[in-house]
């Protein structure tokens, strides 16, 4: 039921006294040496959420081992021991957290099963600390690395006690990054580390806009240059593409030789005519595209309660405002990267990939064999926010290593990687509210367009706190491919829909927490419709939290707050913005959090990511945009594309956990929405002026939306 199998050997019970001494796999997770040290393997792809140290501390609480004894290995893509092997959508912990639980308590009954036969004694007779059994009647004890052996003989049980919250020692604690050392001392982690001998590496030349092909090319100079093995062109278009499978330029040419600076220059050397097969698209003409799809009177309507037309003729006060953000690269740390081996019937695919079942699909279409025939070891991923659930470059380094017959590292340059494509969508929703004379929120209508599809989602709040309320969608067309970003849709309608309720709680004339907490109010006893997707109470509860710890409404001179809430992935979050002037300019002074995610496993590594979630959002609300002239990215490097500098982060970040015994929600993605509308609206107080396009601090930008 749990779709994995509890051994990871396929060894008969009469073959265990077979195993080599060093290793006795006790399930799949689990493997215990006869000293007693404990390798708990974890199947996720780390991307930086630190779910190779928070994954295996799930199976050490149940396992009852001290967390010192513990060694933590990657495990290989394996989908019938494993469950749901993706770095995605916050899921890792909240989908792994009942199989991990499950498989520490399942491997310590059956330690405590295998001393209870060697001393012939009842099991409830024994109890375990810290990796030793003990019979606390006679004092007798054993350490697991003792019982290892006889402990996978022993039959699987059909259910197993687990703890209780209130019981557990490691998962709440703080731990420090499994692979820390070996990051911070350059030891080979990631996907650009690994390196074979025998193994060329391979570089790509794609279209240099959307909506171009290749045409010809003449790679003469290039193949004479130093180190320089080929140039040749691949083709990874797939009959039965997956979702995974975006990728706008499947035709592309390649560069194999020694090193990357030589494959750096070979490129320089090529001579590539493209043609133009589709309209060249241009930020200007994106604009407007958005704009019009806005103004348009009929769109999708996903939900609509009430009727919120008529009530804006009759309301006291009438508020109406469209806000707008650009495409966004992902930028991660390290460019797309991937080793392939192919050879006759079999596929050896190693690399940084959040989809690596996806991506095994993808090559069993592309090669025709057998899944069963392609292994996928996964390296730590050096960055993703969601770029690499797309695993076209592994799928070309599968490409290029079946052309030359051996194994190929492919390495993309920055300006490859950012030139690609698959950004986050553009983005534009109009918001309107109508408010009667005493401040109430009479109607609430939202219409959201993208490039290529609305950020909107439907039922999120504040659907559910009044009676007149509307959600509208309308899509646009492009040939520039797109994908999930973190947090998806959600980095931008959280920022617009704050916002916009800042502007409606001045509008009416109270404190903007009051304003959000008698909404919820109204959600909580009397919720309109049923198909709300957020739990009212914890949503005010973050909210009340980062009150009382933030001391809003506190006099505080030459400070100028914001304050922003939000649900997705599963989680709640509350943010206050402090800005102060300096002269001219604006510093953040300090950000404060207040977070709901359920039982919090690994508190090191969850402040770490709600940190790492708020620079992220700061950063792209104020200075980052991908614009287009003729089909082209005009930003292919980070002297061009804006990241955040030391410099501009907050002062100081202060994390709050809500106190839970929920299970565990997401937390990779929910802090970064909601700090883009608390940053805009302590902006508003620092400058007087509303911010209604994203990236906030470029002045020269086009605006397509602006207040009424």
């Amino acid at each position: 039921m749990l779709g994995f199998s509890w051994r990871s050997s396929s060894a008969k019970d009469t073959d265990v006294a077979n195993l080599p001494e060093e290793l006795v796999d006790i399930n799949a997770y689990i493997k215990i040496s006869p000293t007693g040290e404990v390798t708990i393997l974890s199947p996720n792809p780390e991307i930086g959420q630190n779910v190779k140290t928070s994954m295996p501390m799930i199976v050490a609480e149940e396992l009852d081992i001290d967390w010192e004894q513990v060694k933590v290995e990657q495990a290989p893509l394996d989908t019938d021991k494993y469950t749901r092997q993706v770095a995605g959508g916050s899921q890792s912990i909240r989908q792994g957290w009942d199989s991990l639980r499950i498989a520490g308590a399942t491997a310590r009954f059956l330690l405590v099963k295998a001393a209870a036969k060697k001393w012939d004694t009842n099991v409830n007779n024994l109890v375990t600390e810290n990796g030793i059994i003990k019979n606390p009647k006679t004092g007798a004890s054993i350490s697991y690395g003792e019982v290892a052996s006889e402990a996978v003989t022993i039959p699987m049980p059909r259910k197993v006690q687990l703890k209780d919250p209130k019981d557990f020692e490691l998962i709440g604690s703080y731990v420090k990054n499994v692979d820390g050392m070996e990051i911070v001392t350059g030891k080979p982690l990631f996907g650009l580390d690994f390196s074979r001998e025998g193994m060329t590496l391979a570089m790509i030349e794609h279209p240099p806009a959307f909506g171009m092909r290749l045409k010809s090319f003449d790679a003469t100079k290039a193949k004479s240059m130093p180190g320089i093995k080929d140039v040749f062109t691949i083709d990874t278009s797939l009959d039965n593409p997956q979702w995974s499978d975006v990728n706008a330029f499947n035709e592309l040419v390649v560069i194999t030789g020694d090193t990357t600076w030589q494959l750096m220059k070979a490129k320089k050397a090529l001579k590539v005519e493209w043609e133009t097969i589709s309209e060249l698209e241009s930020t200007q003409g994106h604009n407007q595209k958005l704009a019009e799809a806005i103004s348009r009177k009929t769109g999708k309507v996903i939900r609509k309660d009430g009727n919120p037309e008529k009530i804006v003729n009759t309301a006291a006060k009438v508020l109406e405002n469209t806000y707008t953000a650009p495409f966004l690269a992902h930028n991660t740390m390290a460019p797309m990267n991937y080793f392939a081996n192919v050879s006759d019937n079999h596929a050896e695919l190693i690399g940084p990939v959040q989809t690596p079942a996806a991506l095994r699909a993808s090559v069993s279409q592309f090669l025709n064999i057998p899944e069963s025939n392609i292994t996928v070891e996964l390296t730590r991923i050096g960055g993703g926010f969601g770029r690499r659930l797309y695993g076209n470059f592994g799928l070309e380094a599968v490409a290029i290593s079946k052309r030359i017959g051996g194994p190929v590292k492919l390495i993309y340059k920055r300006e490859d990687d950012m030139t690609q494509g698959t950004y986050r969508p553009a983005y534009a929703i109009k918001y309107r509210g109508a408010l009667d004379e005493s401040g109430q929120l009479l109607s609430f209508e939202a219409k959201g367009t993208g490039i290529p599809e609305s950020p909107l989602f439907a039922n999120r709040y504040p659907a559910g706190t009044i009676e007149n309320y509307s959600s509208v969608n309308v899509g646009i067309d492009t040939n520039i491919t797109t994908g999930a970003w973190r947090a998806p849709n959600s980095n931008f309608t959280a920022a617009a829909e704050q916002s916009f309720i800042d502007e409606l709680a001045e509008a009416a004339g109270k404190d903007p927490i009051e304003f959000r907490l008698e909404l919820f109010d109204r959600a909580i006893k009397n919720p309109v419709g049923k198909n709300n997707d957020y739990d009212p109470e914890r949503y005010a509860g973050v909210l009340k939290l980062v009150r009382e710890k933030s001391n809003w409404g506190k006099d505080m001179p030459g400070v100028y707050r914001g304050v922003a809430a939000y649900y997705c992935h599963n989680s709640y979050v509350a943010q206050v913005v402090d800005l102060v002037k300096d002269g001219d300019s604006i510093q953040i002074q300090k950000v404060w959090t207040a977070v709901d995610c359920g039982i919090v496993v690994n508190r090191e590594g969850a402040i770490n990511e709600v940190e790492g979630g708020i620079i992220d959002g700061l950063g792209h609300s104020m200075y980052s945009q991908l614009t287009f002239e003729n089909g082209a990215p005009k930003q292919d490097n980070f002297d061009n594309y804006h990241l955040i500098r030391n410099s501009e982060a907050p002062k100081e970040i202060e994390v709050f956990f809500v106190d839970s015994d929920v299970h565990p929600t997401g937390l990779g993605e929910p802090p970064l929405p909601p700090v883009m509308a608390a940053f805009a609206n302590a902006l508003y107080k620092a400058t007087d002026k509303r911010y209604y396009n994203q990236p906030y601090m470029v002045a020269d930008q086009e605006m397509i939306g602006r207040a009424s």
